[in-house]
Parts: structure tokens; sequence; C-alpha cells
């Protein structure tokens, strides 16, 4: 079991140091490359377009062809980019590495989620994800600091091949330690006699709960930098400050929810992380300080991390045969969803705060209904004793 957890963490992780490391070395790759700063910042999307891409077919591939395949082909394609964007002489170069390093993320991410969902029940994915969830928190947090650290003696390329070593390890631990999750039982149907469907009213229900989430937490991580430096006036090393504070609130609640879940039921912790998303808009709106701002910022971090790791753990239950492409779903789904509210919030001319305070309300309003009317334990737990589970 601890060689599935490992290897699933380590999977997980290409996807945000893939976007954290670099971005401390973006004003010297723009120089060297001849671009400025804000064509460079489209490599965000860039990535997550590549990521949402690989999705599509990685779901399915790992359905089919097995989880150890797919991992392994996404660390290396991961290898390649990596590669690519160090030696990148053009911004259009860097550009196209960047799509290709999120394929590989985006194929690894899936996997990992999927070996998860093999390998776990229900009560424990939810701790295991809720884990994951907080150290993937450190990522945004630890990876611009290495990443400061190695451009101290080194120049911007030693990031990419950094990461192109971290794809190694990936793809070494998928080869030499990864064993194959995935059910010997025909895709098509059930021991129950039920096929897994992903048109499902719970299902579907989850796909629209973890993606408000997601969309809520980027939306906060996107407006930061103009919330905190432009409105509120604190300068770069405040809002760094800041930045590291709300990673270790995350990390505190998700590392304290696998104890919540042993006493209180899944579905309340969920309310209440929906609570927590409504009380911050409340507190935002109102705030008169810059503390009661921060405060409100704290309870967005502390509700992400409360309901998240556990809608994702409940989405995924339904599914032991096509874990793949359920998890290829909820990735789409999430890095879409998330990038068209941004979008279109953008367009429309809302303010950071207001585009903030929006998501907030609309997530909390939406998901709270949906967790209300769609009962896990008639359409979810019912899988839960399926072939492909308890795996050692």
């Amino acid at each position: 079991m601890a060689r599935f957890l490992f290897c699933s963490f380590a999977l997980v992780l290409l996807y945000p140091s893939g976007i954290d490391m670099y971005l401390v070395g973006l004003p010297r790759i723009a120089a060297d490359l001849a671009a400025s700063e804000a064509q460079l910042h489209i490599a965000f999307s860039v990535y997550l377009a590549g990521m949402a891409a690989a999705m599509l077919v990685a779901g399915r591939a790992a359905d089919k062809a097995g989880r150890r395949p797919v991992a392994i082909c996404g660390a290396i394609i991961f290898v390649i980019a990596s590669a690519l964007c160090a030696n990148a002489t053009s911004s259009t170069m860097f550009l196209v590495g960047r799509f290709i390093q999120g394929l590989g993320a985006g194929s690894c991410y899936v996997v990992a989620f999927a070996i998860l969902r093999d390998t776990l029940d229900n009560r424990r994915r939810a701790k295991v994800l809720s884990l994951l969830n907080g150290i993937t928190c450190i990522v945004p947090v630890l990876a611009p600091v290495i990443g400061h650290l190695i451009m101290l003696r080194f120049p911007w390329q030693s990031l990419f091949w950094v990461m192109t070593g971290m794809g190694v390890i990936v793809g070494l631990l998928s080869t030499l330690v990864l064993r194959e999750s995935r059910p010997p039982v025909p895709a098509v149907q059930l021991s129950s006699g039920q096929t897994e469907s992903l048109r499902s009213r719970f299902f579907i229900s989850r796909v629209v709960i973890t993606t408000l989430s997601v969309t809520t937490i980027l939306t906060y991580v996107n407006i930061s930098p103009v919330l905190l430096m432009e409105v509120l006036h604190y300068d770069r090393g405040e809002y760094s400050g800041i930045m590291a504070l709300m990673a270790l609130v995350s990390m505190i609640v998700s590392f304290t929810t696998p104890f919540a879940l042993a006493k209180f039921r899944q579905r309340t912790l969920m309310l209440v992380a929906q609570s927590l998303f409504f009380c911050a808009a409340l507190v935002l709106a109102t705030a008169t300080s810059n503390a009661m701002t921060l405060f409100g910022l704290m309870l967005i971090c502390a509700g992400f991390s409360l309901g998240f790791g556990v809608a994702m753990s409940q989405a995924l239950t339904p599914f032991s045969l096509r874990a793949g492409i359920a998890s290829s779903v909820l990735g789409i789904a999430q890095v879409c969803g998330s990038s068209f509210y941004i979008w279109l919030a953008a367009v429309s001319g809302l303010s950071a705060l207001n585009m903030l305070i929006g998501i907030l309300i609309s997530c909390s309003m939406v998901c709270i209904l949906l967790i209300a009317m769609v009962s896990a334990q008639t359409d979810a737990e019912k899988y839960e004793k399926t072939p492909g589970q308890s795996r050692s």
C-alpha cells in the first residue's frame, strides 16, 4: 500500500512544481528570449491547456492499457518538455515546451487519482486526498524559494533542468516501484450488473462541486497580487509573507481533516467547507480593514482544504473500472471551468475583489444545494465493494 501512496504523491507533485518553480526566473527568461514578461505570462495558460489536452486521452488510456504505462509515458513527456524549455532560444520554443510539459503533468495527475481509487476505500481515500492537498500547498511556498536559491548561482535554464530531474525520478518510480493497480475486469460491467455511468446524478454533482471549489481557489491565487499589493498596498516582501501564511493555514487544515473525518460525516465537513466560503464572501464584502480582508482570505484557504479532498474522493467512489476516465473528466472540468470564469470576469471588467466575492457566493450556494439534494450514501457508497480494491 505504501508504494501506491508514495508514487501517487510523486505523480501529483509534478503539476504544481511545473507551475511555481519557474516564476522566479520569468524576468531573466523574458530578457534572454527577447520577449516581454507579459508575453511569457501566457505560459501559465499554455501549461494548463496542455494538461487539459492530456486529460482528454490519458484517463481512457489508463483504463485500457493500465496505470503504469500512462504514468511512465507522462513522466517521459515531462522530461523531454523540461529539457526543451531549458534549451529554448525563442519565446515560441519556450511556450511549445510549456504546453508539452502540461501534457506530461496532466497524464501523471490523472493516473495518480485513478491509483488512489483503485487501492483505497472511500473513507481512507478521503483522508489521503486531504493529506495530499496539504502537501500540494507546500509547493507554492517552497518552489519559488528553491528557484530563487538555484538562480543565485545558476542561470534560469537550471530551473528546468531541476524539473527534468524530477521527471526522471517520477519515471523511475513508475517503472521500478509502482505496480499495476487497474482492475483486471472488463470495463463495461460491474459485478453488481450495473455500469459506471459518467452521467449519474451523483458524479455530475461532485464534478460541479470540485470545479467550483477549484475555480474559487484559483481565482484567489490569480487576484491575490492585485488585491494585496495594489488595493491593500503591501510590498512584495509582505505579499510573500502573507501568501506563506495562507499556505500554512491550508496545510494545517488539510493535515487535521483526516482526524475530523474520524469523528464527523463527510457530508458535514463538505457543508462546513462551503459555509466557510460563504462567510469569507461576507467578510470580504464588509471588510473595513486589512486585517478583516486577510481573515476572509484565511477562510477561503481553510474552506478549500477542508472540503476538496472529501469531494474528490466521493466523486471517484462509484468508479472501480473507469477510474481513469472519471479522473480525466474531473480534471478537465476543473481546469477549463476555472480558466473560463477567470477569463469571463476579466473581460467583464470586474474588480479583483468583486471577482473573488462573486465566485465565493456562487460556489457556496450551488454546492450547499447539491450536497443537500444528492446523497453520497444512496448514490456512491453502494459501489465501495467493487473489484480492484484492497490491493497491497
